[in-house]
C-alpha cells in the first residue's frame, strides 16, 4: 500500500524539464563586461600591490617622471579614492578646472595628474561604499579630459576590491606592475593581486622588490625586511623579475616636499634605477 496518494497534478506534471529561455540562459552566464579605453592616452598601466605601505604612491610618482624623462607624454591617475597620496607627492593644491561636462587634469612636472584628493580637503575622509568609489573612477577615466598622453599611471589602492574590478573589468588596461616588499606578510596579498589579474585577463609586466635593502654607511647592505621573496614569487608564478629598489632616506624626504627624487635629483642612484625601468617599459610599447 503505497502511503503516497496521488492526485490530478501528478498527470499533468510535464515528464521533461522545460528549456530555459536565451534570456534566462544569457542572465546564468553572468555580466560580460566591455573593456574601453581611456580616452586621450594609447597605454594604461596599473601600479599594484594588494598590500598597503609597499611604496605604491612612491612608486607611480617617480615612473611617471621617469617616463617623462624618456621623451613620453605622461598622466598619473590617484585610483586610491579612500587615501589619495598624489596631492601631497606632487605639492598640488589646485582643483581641476570644469567646463561643466569634463574635468581638467591639472598639470604638474610636465604630467598631467587627477586624483580624488583634487576635489576634497586633505583631511577629510572619504566615507563612501562602494558603488560611490566605482562612480568616481568612472568619473576619472571617462569625464577626464586627458590630452595626446603616451602613458597614464593609475596608482591603485591596497586590495582586490571593488578598484580593481572596475579596471580589470571595464577599462582596457595594458599591463600592470606588481610592487612589494620581501617579507612573507606582504608577499601573502601580493600573490593573491597576481591570481586576480591573472584571472581577469590582465597582463602583469613584473614585480619589484621595493625596498628591498639599506647601505647603510659602513657601505654594506642590510636586507631588513628578508631577502629573495619578490623574485622566488616572480618564479613561482612565472613573471618577469623586475629588479630591486633599495631603501634611501632621500626618497621619502623628497616626497613629502612634494617634489619626488626622479625630479629633484635624477643623478641620484634611485633615479637612475626608475629611469632604466622607464626606458625597459617604453621599449615594450613603442
Amino acid at each position: 500500500m503505497s502511503l503516497v496518494r496521488k492526485t490530478s497534478y501528478d498527470t499533468d506534471m510535464p515528464k521533461e524539464k522545460p528549456e530555459l529561455s536565451d534570456a534566462m540562459r544569457k542572465k546564468m552566464q553572468g555580466k560580460t563586461f566591455e573593456k574601453n579605453p581611456i580616452k586621450g592616452t594609447k597605454f594604461t598601466i596599473a601600479i599594484s600591490s594588494a598590500k598597503g605601505g609597499v611604496g605604491k604612491s612612491t612608486f607611480a610618482t617617480n615612473l611617471a617622471l621617469a617616463l617623462k624623462k624618456n621623451g613620453c607624454k605622461v598622466g598619473l591617475l590617484d585610483a586610491d579614492i579612500y587615501g589619495p597620496s598624489i596631492p601631497k607627492m606632487f605639492n598640488i593644491n589646485e582643483k581641476p578646472k570644469s567646463d561643466g561636462q569634463t574635468l581638467s587634469p591639472v598639470m604638474k612636472y610636465e604630467i598631467q595628474c587627477m586624483s580624488i584628493g583634487f576635489l576634497a580637503d586633505q583631511q577629510t575622509p572619504m566615507i563612501w561604499r562602494g558603488p560611490m568609489v566605482t562612480s568616481a573612477i568612472k568619473t576619472f577615466t571617462q569625464k577626464v579630459s586627458w590630452k595626446n598622453l603616451d602613458f597614464i599611471i593609475v596608482d591603485m589602492p591596497p586590495g582586490t576590491g571593488d578598484t580593481q574590478l572596475t579596471f580589470s573589468q571595464e577599462i582596457k588596461l595594458d599591463g600592470s606592475i606588481i610592487i612589494s616588499t620581501p617579507q612573507e606578510i606582504a608577499l601573502l596579498d601580493v600573490k593573491r593581486g597576481i591570481k586576480m589579474f591573472d584571472k581577469l585577463g590582465v597582463k602583469i609586466l613584473g614585480l619589484v622588490d621595493n625596498m628591498s635593502y639599506f647601505v647603510g654607511e659602513d657601505k654594506k647592505k642590510y636586507n631588513i625586511f628578508g631577502e629573495g621573496g619578490v623574485k622566488k614569487t616572480a618564479e613561482e608564478f612565472q613573471k618577469e623579475f623586475l629588479g630591486e629598489i633599495p631603501i634611501d632616506p632621500e626618497v621619502g624626504k623628497n616626497g613629502d616636499l612634494g617634489k619626488p627624487i626622479v625630479e629633484a635629483n635624477p643623478d641620484h642612484e634611485i633615479s637612475k634605477i626608475y629611469l632604466n625601468l622607464a626606458m625597459k617599459i617604453k621599449k615594450i610599447y613603442f
